[in-house]
């Protein structure tokens, strides 16, 4: 393995003017520094990362937390373009990332655990069940921690605008004339709970009074739940003119009831998806959704805590909110 010292002795330089010039230190000459870059590379020399993490007190190294309850894992396609963004990002800035489990191989440890025996800088925690007793103990802990769709008081999040998301939805499906709204919402979580909470009051500012039978409980990114509610919703004596549902991967579940009880979409029914995957997008009709910015979520999630792990003094607990747009797709029909 070539060193420092085998360099400096094929420049003619000390050590610590190699050290100096690998590191872009600005009091040496231009044309020096590049040519013992130049030489490095020629002789195959890379840094050693071990060597740098007992310098810098740092391992470049970023733990990603990501349990989704579907267990679908990075064919998540919403939060695999998330974490696409914080890797890029990450990378950008000369970090690596490590995924953090519960379940070593050799051992079992916690999430804490696991991030210590990794020795990574900071971890950015998204789509897990934040009120895990281990995901409490890793955001209690000392290391640098980020939060997706999700807020700690003492811990930065960058979350995305479900309730101006939500409302957005609605009121484009009331302008298209629409009075009978139902709603398939995922599992209970912060998401769920400002999603639905948007929709009562959206609905309710319209006007428009919601029966209980119209709002039911799936689970996100499931196409087996949607069905069946679905399935429940069109047996209903008065059915919704339109069903939204928790994300576009669960809404296949329901058009494809919706198609084997003959109906079309959206002249029998229409249907709204969230989130704006690709796949919306090809169906046939396209997907009314909402495409929630998942490049600016990792892209920031990914920035704020590489500012925490470099500049902790100077870094500032707050939550940023990434707004999403409307896609008018062809799944809405106009009424009246």
């Amino acid at each position: 393995m070539v060193s420092m010292k085998d360099i400096s002795l094929k420049c003619g330089v000390s050590v610590a003017t190699v050290s100096k010039a690998l590191n872009n230190h600005s009091d040496i000459g231009e044309s020096t520094k590049e040519y013992i870059k130049k030489t490095a590379k020629e002789m195959g020399y890379f840094p050693n990362s071990s060597a740098r993490a007992l310098k810098t007190n740092r391992t470049y190294n970023i733990g990603v937390l990501f349990v989704d309850e579907a267990q679908s894992g990075l064919t998540h396609e919403y939060f695999s373009h998330v974490l696409d963004s914080f890797k890029v990002t990450a990378e950008q800035n000369g970090y690596d990332i490590t995924f953090i489990s519960r379940h070593n191989v050799r051992n079992s440890m916690s999430y804490l655990e696991h991030s210590r025996y990794r020795g990574v800088d900071g971890v950015v925690i998204a789509c897990v069940d934040f009120h895990d007793s281990e995901v409490i103990e890793l955001v209690s802990s000392e290391l640098p921690v980020v939060t997706i769709d999700y807020t700690f008081n003492n811990r930065i999040a960058v979350i995305s605008d479900n309730i101006k998301g939500m409302k957005d939805l609605i009121t484009y499906i009331y302008d298209m004339g629409h009075r009978k709204i139902a709603y398939i919402h995922g599992a209970d979580s912060a998401v769920t709970q400002n999603r639905v909470g948007s929709y009562y009051k959206t609905l309710e500012s319209l006007g428009i009074a919601v029966p209980d039978e119209y709002v039911k409980e799936g689970i996100y990114h499931d196409t087996e739940s949607s069905a069946i509610l679905t399935r429940e919703l069109l047996n209903l004596k008065e059915r919704p003119t339109c069903i939204i549902y928790p994300d576009d991967f669960s809404c296949i579940g329901g058009i494809n009831i919706i198609k084997e009880k003959g109906l079309k979409i959206p002249e029998d029914i229409s249907v709204v998806g969230y989130d704006g995957l690709r796949l919306s997008q090809v169906l046939d009709p396209k997907l009314t959704t909402l495409k929630q910015d998942t490049k600016s979520l990792g892209m920031l999630a990914a920035e704020k805590l590489i500012h925490l792990i470099e500049k902790p003094k100077t870094a500032v607990i707050e939550r940023i909110v990434v707004e999403g747009e409307v896609l008018k797709g062809g799944s809405v029909s106009k009424i009246g």
